[in-house]
């Protein structure tokens, strides 16, 4: 009987923004992991007006009717989700992985409820709605996630890689050198959060990879 095909583990990184997210999908040893994809997803639905900014759609409505109207959108957004997640994980197995992590890099993590302008506290709450979604299609999927704040993405996926921030800025803009096309902000911490989540997992199932350094 032949052996049951066995696809190679991988990881996947997010840098999440309103309406959508830059995903980044890396395999290989932790020391040097290969970039295997990076680009948009949507968290959105382009037919559906205010699905982008669900909460700035109910600005400017009675207060019943605006939350009815965001109740909706954000069906639209968890649905928009779980569908480009889904896309992703047929991807990489199209592609012989399995991805078996995930990390997502946000701007801020702090509660909505806190802020006191209308249109930022409508920012705070599309922000932690597209980071929700996002997590829990991941894990409906059986992927473990992690959550950086940009700020200090570098500082704290350094210290899980077991190397200095500048090290790691390093390592991701060579990993961007195999990439076609535009390697910015959004693409770099993608792959950052892809390359954390990588060497996580790697670790948890005992990787070859354990203890090799980085230069």
């Amino acid at each position: 009987m032949a052996k049951a095909f066995k696809r190679l583990p991988a990881a996947l990184g997010f840098r999440v923004k309103s309406g959508w997210a830059m995903a980044a999908l890396l395999a290989g040893p932790i020391s040097k992991p290969r970039l295997l994809k990076c680009s948009p997803i949507l968290l959105s639905d382009a037919n559906v007006p205010g699905s982008r900014q669900p909460y700035h759609a109910a600005l400017e409505l009675p207060r019943e009717e605006g939350e009815a109207v965001t109740r909706n959108l954000r069906k639209v957004v968890s649905a928009a989700a779980k569908k480009s997640v889904k896309a992703l994980l047929e991807e990489a197995g199209t592609l012989a992985y399995e991805v078996r992590a995930a990390a997502l890099v946000v701007g801020s993590l702090v509660d909505p409820a806190t802020l006191h302008n209308d249109h930022m506290r409508a920012h705070g709450y599309e922000g932690q709605l597209f980071r929700v979604v996002l997590e829990d299609a991941l894990r409906s999927c059986g992927i473990s996630c992690e959550v950086f704040v940009e700020k200090n993405a570098y500082e704290a996926a350094a210290r899980a890689l077991r190397v200095t921030a500048p090290k790691a800025r390093r390592a991701i803009a060579r990993l961007g050198e195999s990439h076609e096309g535009s390697w910015r902000a959004e693409e770099k911490l993608a792959a950052l959060a892809g390359w954390n989540a990588l060497a996580k997992s790697g670790r948890r199932g005992k990787s070859k990879d354990r203890g090799e350094k980085i230069s």
